[in-house]
This record gives C-alpha cells, structure tokens and sequence, in this order.
C-alpha cells in the first residue's frame, strides 16, 4: 500500500502542477519522497485504508488542506515562511519543516485526514450563469435550484453575481464578477429568475464559522482564488443559503417529490458527483429518472453536471431536460473555471435537441 500511495501522492501532484499551483505540487511531491513510518500522521497516511484511485478520498489534498490551515491559523511560523517564499527553500529545508510540522501537530494534521476537501470553486459559477440564462431562454420560466455536494453554498447563488465575458455582461452588479476565457457563442440575454434554492452535503460548512476551513482547501499560492473565495463566503453570509446535511439521494428524493407548477426544478452539482458512494449515485440518478417521467411542460425537470470524465481537457458540461429526457452537450470547462467552452445549441430552435 505505501508504494500505492506514493504514486497518487505523485498523480495529485501533477494535477496540481496542470491547475497552476506549483507549490502544491510541490509540497505533495516532497511529502512522497520522504514519509517515513513510525509517527501517527505518517503512519495513517502510508496505511491509507480508503480509495486511492483517481476519483476516491482525495487524501493527498486532504493532507495539503490540513497544512494550509496551519498557515491560515499562524500555528507555525517555518512553515507559514516556506509557504510565503517557497523559492527561497531548498528542497531538503523544505521537506525538514513539512516533517516537523506533521509530527509535531498531528491532532491538526489527523483531523484534517477525517473529511474529503471541498473546494468550493466559486468560478464554476460561470457555467452555471451560462445555463441559468439558457434554461430562461428555452422555457421562460422562474427556477427552483437544488445543488448536490454544495458545501458552503457559495455555487448555490450564482445568480447573486455577475460574468463579464466578451464584451457582455451577464447577472447583477455587485462585488463578484466572474472573468473565465470565453470560447463559443455567449449566453443567451434572457435574465433567470431564481425563487427557491437549497442544497446538500454530507458535512456542510458555514461561510462564516468554517470560513479558515473553507479557505484552506484553496491552494494557498492561487491568491486571486483565495480572495474570490473569501468574497464569496461574505455574500453567502448575507444570503444564508440552506444547506442541509445528508446523504444526497434521500434528500434528493425529497426534493424531487414536491411539485413545483410554473416552475423549471434544476438539479445541479459541479465537481461533486464522482465523490458520492456508488450506492449513492445509483440512487439519486433513479430519482431524476423517475421525476423526469412525471415532469410536464408547466413543471419541467433540468439536471445539470460539471463532472471529471477522465479527459485532460476539462470537464463535460451536460444538461438533461424533462418531459422528453433530451441529453444535451454544452461543451466543456476547467475543472477551476479558468475557461469556458460553450457549445450549447440555441435554445430557441423548435427542432428536437440531440
């Protein structure tokens, strides 16, 4: 097992690397090259007993999240130095304090291994703008949001900020605006009326009481994600988004079995699905089905998800709609919201979607 940890220490690493936070790569990779059994953080780490697949527990970030806090809290003032300048460190000066700081904070460190990281990554929020505006555009309806794995909640108001892409300006002005690279046809103009929204999370976070945790699992060299993020929680603290803590297929079903006349239901989750457990998964997909089949045009049913298929490129952007269970491709995005590909059809044709 501690080879297999190893190379997903190696695999986070360069996924880090692609996503432009060296440091992180960085520190994974130094980590993986000297872990050395006999202390409780190492110990836990080497002997991962849950999923190190590409898709599963995501420990390597866990780790990063946990020493990120540290930094966040002043806890340890080498490490918090390293973090400040990291080009001025060595590797093996490096790797020394990183060591340190694992054996000698271990109840921080083993804590943090307890719970999966939750990016929450605001700049998703684009794509979501962008379906928000088509979805008003295809059937001129209000919306009533449900989001899976929604953490904090600072994706489930993305009608609270504005997108500037291209020349055009997309949702309010306030103190958010969304700048991703732009490719493909803008959004259609037609402004989305949001009237309900929740979501939920195995473990929801407070985007004022968790906001250090929440700030954590941003890599603490992207400090323009860092700031974005703690805008965020300071809108989401104004607005208070409910966050209900559960498993997502119960709650979805609940959701799912209130009628909602006059209305577009979208159910929605980015970067999140591939987390849930399989029984999970294959329950809440028997629940959209199942909804789709009662879905009529005065209450139509929308899914949409932003989920990792593997691709170096991004991630798929795919919509389904309800009556008629139309599958609809609307391109891709960075996993960060760095970028948007959109290749979302014109959502005013009278011809049948693909």
């Amino acid at each position: 097992m501690t080879a297999a940890v190893r190379e997903m220490f190696y695999a986070q690493a360069n996924g880090c690397e692609s996503l432009g936070s060296p440091l992180t790569a960085r520190v994974l990779r130094l980590l993986a090259a000297s872990l050395a059994s006999g202390h409780p953080v190492e110990d836990r780490i080497l002997g991962w007993q849950g999923d190190l697949s590409r898709d599963g527990d995501a420990m390597a970030l866990r780790v990063a999240g946990g020493l990120h806090r540290l930094v966040l809290a002043g806890r340890d003032a080498g490490l918090a130095a390293f973090y400040a300048k990291p080009d001025d460190w060595t590797d093996s000066a490096a790797t020394a304090v990183l060591l340190e700081v694992l054996r000698r904070c271990p109840i921080d460190v083993l804590a943090a291994l307890d719970n999966p990281p939750q990016t929450n990554e605001v700049r998703r929020s684009a794509v979501l703008i962008g379906v928000g505006h088509w979805l008003a555009a295809r059937f001129g309806l209000p919306l009533v949001l449900s989001e899976l794995g929604a953490s904090a909640g600072l994706n489930l108001i993305w009608d609270t900020y504005r997108m500037a892409i291209n020349g055009a300006s997309f949702g309010p002005d306030g103190p958010m605006t969304l700048t991703p690279d732009w490719h493909g046809a803008l959004p259609p103009g037609t402004v989305p009326q949001v009237t309900s929204r929740a979501g939920v999370d195995r473990c929801p976070l407070d985007p004022s009481a968790d906001r250090q945790r929440i700030l954590s699992y941003i890599w603490a060299d992207q400090h323009d994600r860092l700031a974005r993020t703690s805008a965020a929680c300071d809108i989401a603290s104004r607005h208070a988004p409910k966050v209900a803590q559960s498993d997502a297929a119960p709650w979805l079903e609940s959701r799912l079995a209130v009628a909602h006349p006059g209305h577009l239901h979208l159910v929605f989750h980015t970067i999140a699905w591939q987390y849930f457990p399989p029984a999970t998964a294959t329950r809440a997909e028997a629940a959209l089905v199942a909804a789709g089949r009662k879905a009529t045009p005065d209450a139509p049913l929308a899914h949409f998800s932003m989920e990792n298929d593997a691709s170096d490129t991004g991630a798929p952007l795919i919509l389904r709609l309800w009556p008629g269970g139309d599958t609809i491709p609307m391109g891709r995005a960075d996993f960060h919201g760095r970028w948007v590909d959109w290749r979302a059809p014109d959502p005013c044709t009278s011809a049948p979607l693909p």
